[in-house]
């Protein structure tokens, strides 16, 4: 799964590349057009694209017929049941393409996370480090050693609550750059990324997660943890940005959803796909 991971957040990598010290609207705009392009592909290639233009006609049809016979009661109802047969079939056309784009779309969103969800550190700035054990962990009976960067200063001890099987601990970033936390326990040890003061557009990995596979993949940033080590995951509190719209901060996900509709609605008719 890792390998999949590295390879599929290279094509972002690629595609972000040019707009690293730009507005992250550059790159969310690109996106979303080529995720429209995409979804538009899927839509043309597995749906029932004859099916779905006579249904549409039909139900455009019926529609001219409730307004000739708004006064007829008896064709009204008629032409009512016409429109709900016509957009089920609609509907049983479209669930194939639907069902396909999940994989696809659900593969994008999980790496736009790491590029829109958080903002990284500030110098100066403070964050909380969270380490979450697995099932059956007591946080009383373990004992982690935390060895911070010279970027990168541990202000607190270990705070256990044993509730959560959570070992917290309060950093603060002392220099820009891409700093690497290690963790040493039992004769094991492993790495943390931190991210401080970069890119308005960069690649912020907040949970290094288990080697489980759907732990690996909603958290494809980092290598994973070793099963052994009994770990969950890593975490490490970003802020969340949002896109600012004329001072307005919205979630990155609702702006990308509107503009690959737009696009893929666009586009349509320039690619003769019926949806």
């Amino acid at each position: 799964m890792w390998t999949f991971n590295a390879a599929f957040g290279r094509i972002f990598e690629i595609i972000f590349l040019p707009f690293r010290q730009a507005s992250p609207w550059f790159g969310m705009i690109l996106i979303s057009l080529l995720t429209g392009l995409l979804m538009l592909f899927i839509f043309r290639h597995t749906s029932n694209q004859e099916g779905i233009r006579k249904a549409k006609n039909k139900i455009k049809a019926h529609l001219l017929e409730l307004r000739l016979y708004k006064d007829n009661m008896r064709v009204s109802l008629k032409a009512y049941g016409h429109i709900l047969l016509a957009n089920l079939k609609y509907l049983s056309y479209s669930a194939k393409p639907m069902l396909v784009m999940i994989v696809p779309v659900l593969l994008i969103l999980i790496q736009l996370n790491l590029w829109f969800g958080y903002r990284s550190l500030d110098v100066g700035q403070e964050a909380v480090l969270k380490i979450k054990l697995e099932e059956g962990k007591n946080p009383f009976q373990i004992e982690i050693a935390i060895e911070p960067p010279a970027g990168i200063s541990v202000e607190t001890p270990a705070l256990r609550i044993e509730e959560l099987r959570e070992i917290d601990w309060r950093l603060r970033a002392l220099d820009k750059g891409v700093h690497t936390i290690t963790f040493r326990w039992e004769n094991q040890s492993f790495p943390k990324q931190v991210a401080v003061e970069q890119h308005r557009l960069s690649k912020i990995s907040a949970v290094k997660a288990s080697s489980s596979f759907f732990d690996q993949l909603f958290n494809p940033g980092e290598r994973p943890l070793l099963k052994k080590l009994g770990i969950q995951s890593v975490e490490v509190v970003y802020p969340a940005p949002g896109m600012n719209l004329f001072g307005w901060h919205i979630h990155w996900l609702i702006v990308f959803f509107a503009l690959s509709i737009i696009f893929g609605f666009g586009l349509k008719g320039f690619f003769k796909v019926e949806i």
